[in-house]
């Protein structure tokens, strides 16, 4: 390991890196959560909301590839902030957008970008307020939205929240999404987490973007929890294997944990509200942190994986 004045990004990891860039970050007494969960969470204007906050990036070669079809592009840029605010169990309430790309970019690839955050907007009730726009000297376009949403208090799901004993469920199945383009037109889970929240004790819960091998152990790291996973029992997609299944990431499904006696009317709920629409799979345990498996491997980390194409949540 190189000296500390000497350290690249790609000698630390993503993660590493994220702990040095907030720590001594100031959270005044608005701040109910700051980075580490899904959104930002803050004290709303009426004690019936709270507020969420969430920024989220798409960067060509490495979300999207340069030939993909540019509102499904749009459509990942602004379903992707759209998936954390699920994740936290609230509801999406506007969105700015900045683009920089180089200034030989075509017309049709920027308006055909905006094509397709206008279908999420309007799929899931919100809008597009505004944003920013920028050239770039790089051979890359860059699109980045934040987004804003609410919550009530009492529904606020947070990834720190799982209990020894706990169930641990996700939604539809996993692995694949790149060679399947599922990535460019996933459908975040948004009626599915309100109908969690409003029905049933969701004890923690997160979006799977970055593969479950990476977020499954970021939710109990922050539940000071650990995890044993039933891995015959991933929910795979067709053609795809255990192993692509925790580690490729980008299937922005909800992880989420309950507690166990809760299971069998959670499953005979779920199969009678959403049919054969979307599985629910329990995959495993909470357990003491110093009893988890540690038995995944895989997903995705800026810093540190070096794949090739449009690979990266």
């Amino acid at each position: 390991m190189p000296a500390e004045a000497n350290k690249r990004l790609c000698d630390i990891g993503e993660d590493e890196l994220i702990a040095r860039l907030i720590a001594g970050l100031r959270m005044d007494d608005s701040v109910l959560c700051g980075p580490g969960d899904d959104c930002a969470v803050l004290t709303g204007a009426s004690p019936e909301w709270l507020d969420l906050l969430k920024t989220d990036v798409v960067v060509e070669h490495v979300h999207f590839a340069s030939d993909a079809d540019p509102e499904q592009v749009g459509w990942k840029a602004l379903a992707r902030p759209l998936s954390d605010i699920a994740a936290m169990g609230g509801l999406p309430t506007a969105a700015v957008v900045t683009i920089v790309t180089p200034d030989h970019l075509p017309l049709s690839q920027a308006v055909g970008w905006y094509r397709g955050m206008q279908k999420v907007a309007q799929t899931y009730g919100f809008s597009v307020v505004g944003g920013e726009s920028s050239s770039s000297p790089a051979d890359h376009a860059v699109i980045s939205v934040s987004m804003t949403g609410r919550v009530e208090p009492d529904r606020c799901i947070y990834r720190s929240g799982a209990k020894q004993g706990d169930a641990i469920l996700v939604t539809g199945r996993l692995g694949g999404s790149l060679p399947s383009g599922r990535h460019l037109n996933f459908q975040p889970r948004l009626t599915e987490s309100r109908w969690l929240g409003e029905f049933f004790k969701i004890n923690a819960m997160m979006d799977l973007s970055d593969g479950l091998a990476k977020d499954l152990p970021r939710m109990m790291k922050l539940s000071k929890m650990g995890y044993h996973i039933n891995v015959e029992n991933l929910p795979c997609h067709h053609g795809v294997d255990a192993q692509a299944a925790m580690g490729d990431g980008e299937d922005y499904e909800l992880l989420f944990t309950v507690t166990r006696e809760l299971v069998p009317e959670l499953l005979m709920a779920w199969q009678q509200q959403f049919a054969d629409q979307l599985d629910l799979t329990v995959i495993g345990e909470v357990v003491a942190a110093t009893k988890s498996d540690g038995q995944l491997s895989g997903g995705w980390d800026h810093f540190d994986n070096k794949k090739s194409s449009s690979t990266s949540s």
